[in-house]
């Protein structure tokens, strides 16, 4: 399977990692799968703990798209620290976070990430915030660097509960499309696999685009050759290295990769795909997916 460098803020690079920085969160939503996390899980301690784990990036094989999630990765103390040391590596940022950081903690991002931003997401939990405080915090903090950088984007997601579909329809999407930003939806997961939905629900959801604009809700690539562990990566909160998220959770060969802690290895070519719901997108939209154009990043 052939691999064409991804193309981000004119640089070429070589793959995506998702690193699932702490499972810790400043919020409770009712449908999350972390709520129950124990809120020490994988804060790092102190700036020098930061540096080896920043260390460990250093085998990854030229520059790749880091994408920090959660929990909360600004729940993270060292996360600025942390961004400006991939920076420096050659690395380029994406984020994903509810959007509730202090005007301290955004601005220190924004700082560390500046010139290597790419993909600012903004979750959007609507147990806890509205599509007007979106709006706002926007145009306040990130308009601006995304009018000024071409490469930079900023989107925003939303868990399709099932009783909140039609307001995700016909208010939130509007909503926000009126303030020329765009809403992806990702379906509610019981136990990792997406929740029963009725088949008017299901509709609703491929109105709003599937998951994460895939046009379905809930991929799958069973038997394909996929990029997944050679240019795409999985970190969990523990540290441990996977070829993707299905690997995490369900094992099988090439599935774990080592860790930051002990290191890791990426493989060399594209492997078949062995499960049969691909919960994660960032493989699909990048191209690493046999048969599937790519639709993000070049």
């Amino acid at each position: 399977m052939q691999w064409r460098p991804l193309e981000v803020l004119g640089r070429k690079l070589d793959g995506v990692v998702t690193w699932n920085m702490n499972d810790t969160c400043n919020y409770r939503c009712s449908y999350c799968t972390q709520r129950h996390m124990p809120e020490r899980s994988f804060r790092i301690g102190d700036t020098s703990a930061a540096d080896r784990y920043l260390k460990a990036f250093e085998s990854l094989p030229g520059a790749w798209e880091i994408k920090l999630s959660g929990g909360e990765p600004f729940q993270q103390p060292h996360l600025a620290h942390i961004v400006a040391g991939l920076v420096a590596q050659g690395h380029v940022i994406s984020v994903q976070t509810n959007f509730s950081a202090s005007e301290a903690k955004l601005d220190a991002f924004f700082e560390a990430s500046h010139g290597s931003l790419h993909i600012f997401s903004a979750s959007l939990h609507l147990e806890y915030a509205t599509p007007a405080d979106f709006i706002a915090r926007y145009r306040r903090h990130v308009a601006d660097i995304v009018a000024a950088n071409a490469g930079v984007r900023f989107v925003v997601t939303s868990v399709a509960t099932a009783d909140r579909l039609e307001e995700l329809r016909d208010v939130v999407a509007p909503e926000l499309a009126a303030a020329g930003i765009r809403l992806k939806v990702q379906p509610e997961k019981f136990r990792g696999d997406v929740r029963r939905y009725t088949a008017e629900q299901h509709a609703i959801l491929l109105q709003l685009g599937g998951h994460n604009d895939t046009g379905v809700v809930a991929p799958d690539f069973f038997g394909r050759r996929c990029l997944a562990g050679s240019r795409y990566l999985a970190i969990k909160s523990d540290g441990t290295v996977w070829r993707c998220y299905p690997a995490s959770r369900h094992g099988g060969r090439y599935a774990r990769l080592g860790s930051l802690h002990e290191g890791f290895a990426v493989l060399d070519e594209a492997k078949t795909c062995p499960y049969t719901y691909c919960n994660c997108t960032v493989p699909i939209h990048r191209g690493m997916m046999e048969g599937v154009a790519r639709t993000l990043a070049g």
